[in-house]
């Protein structure tokens, strides 16, 4: 009778998930690191530590494979070779996929895209083609990416350019009228005009685009396949365009990369890509 009893109490019991069924991996700390003066990606936070987009998804990331992870802040240029040097598991800074970079890292698919993006001072004229910079002062961070791009077309679409120290400082030249416009990343432009309401996000050089992604060592492909099905499962479940929206300001497209699942592991068409189909497991 009490046999009976037992069997029927525990056939009342829920079914529980299992780890390979949920995704979820355990293990011991992931151990990662960030620019910390990259706002808003990650940046200080007053009472200590740091805080931005990155920071908060891959502590999510960690939650959701049940493990604990530690953010280092470290000087951008250090954190490649720290990564290959075995220091950390994975880099949670935002780096830009290119081959060159693929050959030597693993990468998980893009979490974000980066692409060029002009910001105008509230009330001006929209600028709907490169062409429309003609006889315009163009600000930008001096001795960055977008410093490289003005230094290189300036002549070819007659603007000016009017470099600073810091992004900052080049916002700040657009609002104030020095300049018409200032050249960045897209979400920085975003994040910029979410804290200074006279900058407004403007036009797009969508022929810059490329993946913000995680990179992992060659050798570390599981940990990669991992992580990448946890993004996965925050690009369906809403998660990650939720936590783009709140950190840059702005929701993104349907075919944003916060909102596309893309084939296989990795970035496609370039080195280190697993076209292996897959379904991610979510919990």
């Amino acid at each position: 009778m009490r046999r009976l009893l037992l069997a029927a109490v525990l056939a009342a019991l829920p079914v529980l998930p299992s780890l390979a069924q949920t995704g979820a991996q355990g293990g011991p700390p992931l151990r990662t690191a960030v620019d910390g003066t990259f706002a808003p990606h990650a940046f200080p936070r007053l009472e200590g530590g740091v805080q931005g987009f990155n920071v908060d998804l891959f502590r999510e990331v960690a939650r959701r494979m049940g493990r604990e992870i530690t953010v280092d802040s470290a000087s951008f240029s250090g954190l490649v070779p720290a990564l290959n040097a075995g220091r950390y598991d994975f880099l949670a800074a935002p780096v830009t996929v290119t081959k060159e970079r693929a050959e030597g890292m693993l990468f998980t698919e893009g979490y974000l895209f980066t692409e060029f993006q002009l910001g105008i001072r509230r009330g001006s004229t929209p600028i709907r083609s490169l062409e429309d910079l003609r006889g315009k002062a163009l600000a930008v961070n001096k001795g960055s990416a977008y410093d490289a791009w003005a230094q290189a077309n300036a002549e070819r679409l007659g603007f000016t350019i009017q470099a600073y120290d810091t992004n900052p400082d080049a916002v700040q030249a657009v609002v104030s009228g020095r300049a018409y416009a200032v050249l960045a990343g897209n979400t920085v432009v975003k994040y910029a005009a979410s804290q200074q309401r006279n900058l407004v996000p403007d036009f797009v050089l969508r022929e810059t685009r490329a993946h913000w992604a995680a990179p992992f060592r060659r050798d570390n492909t599981a940990l990669r396949d991992a992580v990448e099905n946890v993004l996965e499962c925050m690009k369906r479940d809403g998660s990650l365009a939720a936590l783009s929206e709140k950190w840059f300001g702005a929701k993104p497209a349907a075919d944003d990369a916060e909102n596309t699942v893309f084939p296989g592991y990795g970035v496609p068409d370039l080195p280190g890509y697993d076209p292996t189909p897959h379904e991610p497991r979510c919990n």
